[in-house]
C-alpha cells in the first residue's frame, strides 16, 4: 500500500500516539485551527531525520503562526523517542512514538527491514516506517500528502510554508482527489 490509498478531501486513518512530552497526540481531539502537520520520521538510527526535525522544530512557530499544529511520529519505542526529542532540543514541537507498523500502512508509509547499525552508529530497529509528510484539516480530511521509499528528498519545510501561505490567501482547494474513469 502506498499514500495513492489515501485521497485528498477525504478522511485520514485514526492516530493516536504517546508523545515524550506527556499525554497523547489524538488527531482530530484537538486539531491545529488550519491543518495539523504530521511528519512521519524514520527514527533515532536516522540522521537525516534528525536534520529534518531540528528544521521543523526552528520553523513550528511560523506554522503556528499560520494556525498549523505541529506533530513529528515515528515507531520508535518511548525510549528512543524521547532520545530523539532531547537530539533535536523539541520544545515546540509535539514528539510522538509508538506508531504501530498497522498504522504506518494505513497512512501509506513504506515500511522497511533493519540493514544494521545506520550511518551514526545507531542500531536500526528490526522493521520501521519510512518517512511521510501530511497535512490535514480541522474536519479529519487529507489536504496533502507526501510520502518517500528513503530518507532523502521530503518536501522542504520552507515550501510548505509557502504552499500553506498561498492556499490561504487563494481557498485553495484540496487536489488530487478524482479518482473516477479514465
Amino acid at each position: 500500500m502506498n499514500a495513492s490509498a489515501l485521497m485528498p478531501r477525504h478522511p485520514v486513518p485514526a492516530l493516536n500516539v504517546p508523545l515524550t512530552s506527556g499525554g497523547r497526540f489524538v488527531l482530530g481531539s484537538a486539531p491545529g485551527d488550519r491543518f495539523d502537520l504530521i511528519v512521519f520520521y524514520r527514527g533515532l538510527h536516522a540522521p537525516i531525520c534528525a536534520k529534518y526535525l531540528q528544521e521543523l522544530e526552528r520553523l513550528t512557530p511560523e506554522f503556528a503562526k499560520r494556525g498549523v499544529q505541529v506533530v513529528a511520529v515515528s515507531s520508535d519505542s518511548e525510549e528512543r523517542g524521547r532520545a530523539m526529542a532531547d537530539k533535536v532540543k523539541a520544545g515546540a514541537m509535539k514528539v510522538g512514538f509508538g506508531l504501530s507498523l498497522r498504522s504506518a500502512r494505513q497512512w501509506g508509509l513504506y515500511l522497511s527491514a533493519s540493514h544494521g547499525k545506520s550511518s551514526i552508529g545507531i542500531e536500526e530497529p528490526a522493521l520501521f516506517s519510512e518517512p511521510g509528510v501530511f497535512l490535514v484539516r480541522p474536519d479529519g480530511t487529507l489536504y496533502c500528502g507526501a510520502v518517500q521509499t528513503m530518507p532523502f528528498a521530503r518536501p522542504p519545510l520552507q515550501d510548505l510554508l509557502a504552499m500553506i501561505d498561498f492556499a490561504i490567501a487563494h481557498d485553495y482547494p484540496a487536489r488530487g482527489e478524482y479518482a473516477g474513469e479514465i
